[in-house]
């Protein structure tokens, strides 16, 4: 069966860019997809890439240009400079993991409400009733923004690890196979290697 690594960071506006499109590629190919959150600083420390504040200006003027281009694209709402960003995407992150490692809710539902949460509805994401309440939406137990964080925090630098080893540099990433897929604007391509179109 095939396998799909999609290695993401809730903080993330491409992640957010990315919607479910990575949930309906894999259901479409009867894929696998498995959601690795990371830390995308330490990811770029460990791949030279830099975070935003320590971009040139002409690059941080770029991406505005982008995302505001890709929302109407998409037809995504974004707010360029959200309230809280950048938040720290850590709780959210463990969250996630501990949702995928007990199943029984919508991976997909999670991960698109964290990021519409940060880069739409101005809330803060790190903080747990957000996280309750994007688990409660998605069909989650709210209690995994609690007891989920041990497993979290145990599987979050794993996945970083798993990232780097793999050639990811960058997020929203995805790995199949040995075929790498860097960005949202990478799904056409990620759905063509799939055996599937959007």
């Amino acid at each position: 069966m095939t396998h799909i690594d999609y290695y993401l960071s809730p903080v993330s506006p491409w992640t957010h860019m990315a919607g479910t499109r990575p949930a309906q590629i894999a259901q479409a190919a009867g894929a696998t997809l498995r959601y690795k959150p990371l830390d995308p600083a330490a990811l770029f420390q460990r791949t030279g890439g830099q975070v935003l504040a320590d971009r040139h200006d002409s690059r941080k003027a770029y991406r505005l240009q982008e995302l505001d281009r890709w929302s109407k694209r998409l037809d995504m709402p974004i707010k360029l400079r959200p309230a809280f960003w950048p938040a720290n995407p850590a709780p959210a992150s463990y969250a996630i993991i501990a949702a995928q490692e007990e199943g029984g809710g919508d991976m997909a539902a999670l991960v698109t409400g964290l990021t519409r949460a940060c880069w739409e509805e101005d809330r803060n994401i790190a903080e747990d009733d957000v996280i309750r309440d994007c688990l409660t939406a998605a069909g989650f137990n709210p209690g995994l923004a609690f007891s989920g964080m041990l497993q979290g925090a145990e599987i979050y630098p794993r996945n970083l690890e798993d990232a780097v080893a793999a050639g990811v540099f960058g997020v929203p990433f995805f790995v199949m196979g040995e075929a790498l897929f860097w960005g949202q604007d990478r799904l056409d391509f990620l759905a063509e290697a799939a055996g599937v179109s959007l």
